[in-house]
């Protein structure tokens, strides 16, 4: 099947497909679940309700996300939450941070062990050691991307709800008549020129981080 990424990646490397499918749909579960121990934190138990406090991805990504991630490989969550229930004032920008900070601190946790194998992983020969490497690289370029990209004040993203909790203007634009036009329109320029800036970032933080604890350690 050419053109295909799954098959394309199978055949050129499968060290790489595997990481990919394992990062993202992991990284996306861990992301939606961040949110809902912090809404259950403010008081919200909708994400117990609804029964999405799971490790199941199925719940996470729905029918629809795994359809086009089979497709064409990208994915996205929902955690449903209830702001009214929020028992402090800016509870919504809590909740919205935590799913971010969890990609951060998963890009971290990648990096440092990413650098770690770099650097004594050889004992394991060549190729494990490619391959291990390889899977800590994505792991740390996929959970920048989403945490970068996630902290974008355009809804429906993490950030537009951080920043909507801190700018009533901003609040009543994205939430008034024309917000659904604001979305669509924020998501089109995202999709069509945000995704190689986003991708480089991403590979920055791979370079510096495991690059740099591998140059560091003895």
């Amino acid at each position: 099947m050419t053109g295909w990424w799954v098959a394309d990646l199978l055949h050129r490397d499968p060290a790489m497909l595997v990481a990919w499918v394992v990062w993202v749909i992991g990284s996306i579960v861990l992301h939606e679940l961040a949110h809902g121990w912090a809404a259950i934190h403010e008081g919200d138990r909708t994400p117990i309700e609804t029964g999405h406090m799971t490790w199941n991805p199925l719940v996470h990504l729905g029918g629809m996300s795994l359809i086009v991630f089979a497709v064409i490989g990208i994915a996205w969550g929902l955690m449903p939450v209830n702001p009214s229930r929020f028992k402090s004032p800016n509870g919504d920008a809590k909740v919205a941070l935590a799913g971010p900070l969890m990609n951060v601190a998963l890009a971290l946790l990648a990096g440092v062990l990413g650098g770690l194998w770099m650097a004594y992983g050889s004992f394991a020969g060549a190729t494990f050691h490619d391959n291990l490497t390889t899977f800590f690289s994505v792991g740390v370029v996929i959970n920048v991307v989403l945490a970068v990209f996630n902290l974008l004040p355009a809804p429906p993203l993490d950030g537009s709800r951080i920043l909507a909790s801190y700018s009533r203007p901003y609040a009543e634009l994205i939430y008034g008549p024309q917000g659904q036009i604001i979305t669509i329109a924020a998501l089109l320029v995202m999709f069509m020129f945000g995704f190689d800036l986003l991708w480089d970032v991403g590979a920055a933080a791979r370079d510096g981080l495991m690059g740099g604890i591998a140059r560091a350690l003895p």
